[in-house]
Parts: structure tokens; sequence; C-alpha cells
């Protein structure tokens, strides 16, 4: 076996093991985790915006329940993108979900402080 032949071998072994990234259209466990994490933490964000509205107007009666309704769905959109960010194992751009679910995180975290800002206007008025 002559030396050239050793040296090369691990260079082949690690160019023939890289990730191979995703299409554009195929739609893996990653990416459909942080997709469905996006979409409830942007449900919470319509919601909690909604609840922050119109929280501590008169005439309006507290809702606190679409507030805490805003609190648990930025708390499940941040639990399933920090899921997917801590199960992939590639980074942003190969199919991996792991951009979605840093989306997932701040769009739960803006769900998760519009359902306290109106949970909080809520109990100051009534």
């Amino acid at each position: 076996m002559s030396v050239r032949f050793m040296l090369a071998a691990p260079e082949a072994v690690r160019v023939a093991f890289q990730p191979v990234a995703a299409s554009l259209f195929t739609m893996s466990a990653g990416r459909l985790g942080a997709t469905v994490a996006a979409l409830v933490g942007l449900t919470g964000v319509v919601i909690g915006g909604r609840a922050a509205r119109s929280a501590g107007r008169m005439g309006a009666g507290s809702r606190p329940s679409r507030a805490s309704l805003a609190l648990v769905a930025g708390l499940i959109a941040m639990a399933l993108g920090g899921l997917v960010v801590a199960t992939s194992d590639s980074g942003i751009g190969t199919g991996n979900g792991r951009g979605g679910a840093f989306v997932a995180l701040m769009v739960g975290l803006i769900s998760m402080v519009l359902g306290g800002l109106a949970l909080a206007r809520s109990r100051r008025a009534g």
C-alpha cells in the first residue's frame, strides 16, 4: 500500500459521508415541526395582540382567557421550536428546520410577551 493512498483515504471517506441538503420541496420532520411551531406562535401573536388591544377598555370586559391562550400558544411554539433546534444535526439551509425553529422561538416569545401584557392590563383594569 502506498503512502499516498493511505493519506488520501480519510479525505475520500469524509467526502463520501457529507450530509446531503434536502431539496426545496422536501418536507422533512424538522421542517414540519418548525412550520407547525411557527404557525402556533403566529396564532398566539394574533390572539395576544387582540387581547392586549382590548384589555383595559371601558365596557370591553376583562378577557383573561384570550391572554392566557396567547401565553399557552407562545409556550407551545417555543417548546416545539426548541425541540427542533436541539435535535437538528446541521446548520441553517440544510433542510432540518433549524431556521424555521429560530423563527418559531422568536414568534413564540412575542406571543408570550403580548399575552402577559394583556393579562396584566386586564387584571389592572378589573
